[in-house]
């Protein structure tokens, strides 16, 4: 799919490019490719005499290949962030700054791309050049790995009211720790996508390819990164306190039926030897021979059976 952004009156509108001729009679500040075929890459060759590789964003580039100028293009390639609630994950995307027209690659729509439109939309003279809107993206970017931390603190509370003040079954316990898995994964990818922008911010800063107020805006948007580190690092000391305690709720339960095997043996012990000792036919046990020898065994077993169990319960150890 291939859109192109253009402005006019100070915002920004987008149409979708079905033909070389559409594309022939844009004028665009934004060229988005969400996985473009062969054809619409040639379109881009033949309007803009801009190559794009077919590696563009690949996962397996070289930290060299991230940030480079070739041929009087500015190349920058990131990562961005999807908080799907099935599978979150980091989406690479190509940015080519070219002749003052910035062009993006990427397999998937993202919602920084839609927050962004959508502003750019609403917002009049938001956005005046190319540069705007990539460092608009990032300052998106920031703002929306800011709000999924939001939802991750939301999400470790009820895990926290679910852990520390419910009564804690096996059940509970395991869903607690899928969810406490899913929030540390997702603290995880939010830290390197923040960590991936400081540094294409960074990059651009130090091209000198921004004018004052841009670079200004660059500085502001490096803030609002270090202020989400802080974040991150409380978000994992507070997801191991609650791995650790759910941890620890699951040996107390094993505990309680390791307890109850225990407890059961060692009560059982006794008429266990009882037992085993009549029952070994002694030539000489001449209580065995009168009418209350048996019974008086029997009895010993039950009284060997009731005795630890009371002292057991008295001390408190079968609650």
């Amino acid at each position: 799919m291939l859109n192109v952004f253009t402005l006019a009156n100070g915002r920004l509108f987008q149409e979708e490019i079905d033909s070389l001729d559409g594309l022939t009679t844009a004028r665009p500040v934004w060229v988005d490719l969400e996985d473009p075929s062969p054809e619409e890459k040639s379109w881009i060759a033949v309007k803009f005499g801009l190559v794009i590789p077919a590696d563009i964003i690949d996962d397996d580039l070289e930290e060299s290949a991230r940030f480079y100028e070739e041929d009087g293009a500015i190349h920058i390639r990131s990562d961005f962030l999807i908080d799907d609630d099935e599978a979150p994950r980091n989406v690479r995307v190509a940015f080519i700054l070219h002749d003052n027209v910035l062009f993006s690659v990427h397999r998937e729509d993202l919602p920084v791309f839609r927050l962004l439109r959508m502003r750019a939309r609403r917002i009049p003279a938001l956005i005046e050049d190319a540069k705007d809107v990539l460092l608009k993206l990032y300052d998106a970017d920031a703002e929306y790995s800011a709000d999924t931390l939001e939802g991750i603190y939301d999400d470790l509370e009820k895990v926290s009211r679910r852990v520390l003040k419910d009564e804690v079954h096996d059940q509970a316990a395991g869903e607690a720790l899928a969810a406490i898995a899913r929030q540390e994964d997702l603290n995880g990818r939010i830290r390197r996508n923040v960590m991936d922008t400081r540094r294409a911010v960074s990059f651009m800063m130090r091209a000198r390819m921004l004018n004052a107020d841009q670079f200004e805006e660059a500085r502001q948007i490096l803030r609002d990164i270090d202020s989400l580190d802080s974040h991150t690092a409380f978000l994992f000391d507070k997801i191991n306190f609650l791995m650790d305690a759910t941890v620890g709720f699951i040996n107390i339960n094993q505990n309680k039926i390791i307890k109850i095997f225990s407890v059961a043996s060692v009560a059982l012990l006794p008429p266990t030897l009882i037992a085993s000792i009549y029952g070994m036919n002694f030539q000489y046990m001449p209580e065995l021979s009168l009418k209350w020898g048996y019974p008086l065994a029997l009895g010993l077993m039950l009284l060997s059976i009731v005795t630890p169990f009371w002292f057991f319960r008295r001390k408190g150890w079968l609650k």
